[in-house]
């Protein structure tokens, strides 16, 4: 499996995900949700990286939404956070 992560402009991402089949995923990070969950300690593309491996680790690359903005992570995991940040260490 692999991800690519590209940034688009400073908010979006796309991310290319290839496992059996390929998805493409455009996600928006604010930097609000950035400082919050990295503390500004990563770049953002590596966050995204990290939240699509916790995602993937819970549901098929088919089964993530197409496009999101990365806090929407948090309303189906409630763990995201918590985990994410432990992740990026």
């Amino acid at each position: 499996m692999t991800i690519v992560v590209e940034k688009t402009d400073e908010t979006t991402f796309k991310v290319t995900v290839t496992a059996g089949t390929t998805t493409t995923h455009t996600v928006t990070v604010s930097a609000d949700v950035y400082e919050k969950l990295t503390g500004g300690a990563v770049p953002a593309e590596t966050l995204v990286e990290k939240s699509f491996e916790f995602l993937l680790a819970r549901e098929s690359n088919t089964s993530i939404l197409s496009r999101f903005d990365l806090p929407v992570i948090s309303r189906y995991f409630p763990e995201y956070e918590s985990k994410i940040r432990g992740m990026l260490r």
